[in-house]
């Protein structure tokens, strides 16, 4: 078994390079939506904020909720621990203190990736550069990611990558669909005639809208939309994939049974979900649940890899 100091930075290095991707792709679909709809349709950069967790820490930083605050501070503030440019920073530290583990290829690319990000994510607070600026890091992280999968042995080290990961992607869909379900299903009838382009931008936050069109073939609804990013088994930014990625990358490890007791439960309960059946409350209810299992869920790997001799 590999050391837990060493799993514990490649299980991070995934986690961070995932939170980079998804706050870039999140404020480029956000961006392009703010575009097409009016100020009646309530969609505004502060609930990006929202989105992403960091509630706290944006009233903390004592920034204006204006556009261009807001930007800067997903963005490219370095005190914040959630923008693009610190999380780019973090996975850089720690895949730099994982060369010996990861292709060469692979970390020149992350540091190339930070040195990119740090010279232009600034810009990107400005609309005119920032789909190319964030299309770009998306593309960086993506490159990350393939050549760790074609160019490294599948063994310990790897599973860990998977594991950060997936924890990430599912910990960011529950927190969209939350969002989401929040604005859009509450009965409001002005907001009718936004209701398909909002569905549609929270599809494509997660890349998924192609996917989506090709299992879905009829109108955008909500709880279709619901179903597909809980239950789907072959997106790979479905909960249900993500916890079947976990539940296997698990697996493959010494001593795995706490996480993994923790992933099951999880599966149980989306399984046992009636999409059909619950109202708003219930499923904002059911998120809260799932966001504590994935914290325990966490704890857990914490305790059996990166802290061994932790009281549980």
């Amino acid at each position: 078994m590999m050391l837990s100091r060493v799993a514990e930075r490649i299980y991070w290095s995934a986690r961070y390079l995932e939170r980079a991707e998804n706050t870039a792709r999140l404020t480029r679909v956000y961006g392009n939506l703010l575009l097409d709809l009016p100020d009646a349709a309530g969609v505004s950069w502060p609930r990006l904020v929202e989105i992403t967790g960091d509630d706290a820490a944006f009233a903390a930083s004592g920034r204006q909720a204006t556009d261009r605050g807001v930007l800067h501070f997903l963005l490219a503030d370095p005190g914040n621990p959630g923008s693009v440019l610190s999380s780019l920073a973090s996975a850089r530290e720690n895949f730099r203190t994982s060369r010996d583990l990861i292709p060469r290829e692979a970390w020149r690319t992350v540091n190339e990736l930070y040195l990119y990000a740090g010279e232009h994510l600034r810009r990107a607070v400005f609309q005119r550069r920032r789909e190319e600026v964030l299309g770009t890091v998306m593309q960086r992280c993506q490159q990350v990611r393939g050549l760790l999968a074609d160019s490294m042995n599948h063994g310990e080290a790897y599973q860990f990558l998977r594991i950060g990961r997936g924890l990430e992607r599912t910990d960011m869909t529950t927190r969209i669909i939350d969002v989401a379900a929040a604005s859009l299903m509450t009965g409001r009838k002005d907001l009718d005639p936004y209701r398909n382009s909002l569905w549609i931008a929270v599809l494509k936050s997660l890349s998924a809208y192609q996917m989506y069109r090709q299992q879905v073939r009829r109108r955008i609804v909500d709880r279709d939309v619901i179903s597909f990013l809980m239950f789907d088994t072959r997106f790979p930014r479905a909960i249900g994939y993500c916890l079947g990625e976990l539940d296997h990358s698990l697996r493959s490890l010494p001593r795995y049974e706490p996480p993994l007791r923790g992933v099951l439960r999880l599966q149980r309960i989306v399984a046992d979900l009636d999409i059909a059946a619950i109202d708003l409350a219930g499923l904002r209810a059911f998120i809260d649940t799932m966001q504590l299992d994935l914290a325990s869920i966490h704890r857990q790997i914490s305790l059996t890899w990166f802290l061994p001799d932790a009281p549980t």
